[in-house]
């Protein structure tokens, strides 16, 4: 079996080749393996935002922000994951949760 460092090499392979699919497989096989590596569900948010998956999207960067959660980026990664979602959608509810994502970002970026 392949390590999860082997896997995520191979899914960064895929999705660089531009096999969204494919590298989407080998992140879900590493979340297989360890449901809570956040950056497997981190690298699963962005291949699925590329396929134009964007609610399974949205729920792997909300995974991400639940497993490190004191984090600035991972809120920063989810408010970007929901405009992106905006963008792909036209939904106008991801615009609010884009700022509530930003905003807990600054919030622990300034200590609180």
């Amino acid at each position: 079996m392949a390590t999860i460092n082997e896997l995520y090499d191979q899914a960064e392979e895929l999705k660089d080749a531009g096999d969204l699919d494919g590298a989407a497989a080998k992140l879900q096989e590493i979340l297989d393996q360890d449901p809570n590596y956040a950056l497997g569900h981190s690298a699963l948010a962005v291949v699925l935002q590329r396929a134009g998956k964007h609610a399974e999207a949205v729920e792997h960067a909300k995974k991400v922000c639940e497993l490190e959660p004191s984090d600035p980026f991972s809120y920063t990664a989810l408010s970007v994951t929901y405009q992106r979602a905006y963008a792909g959608t036209d939904e106008m509810s991801y615009i609010a949760l884009a700022e509530e994502a930003m905003e807990r970002s600054r919030q622990l970026q300034m200590g609180g």
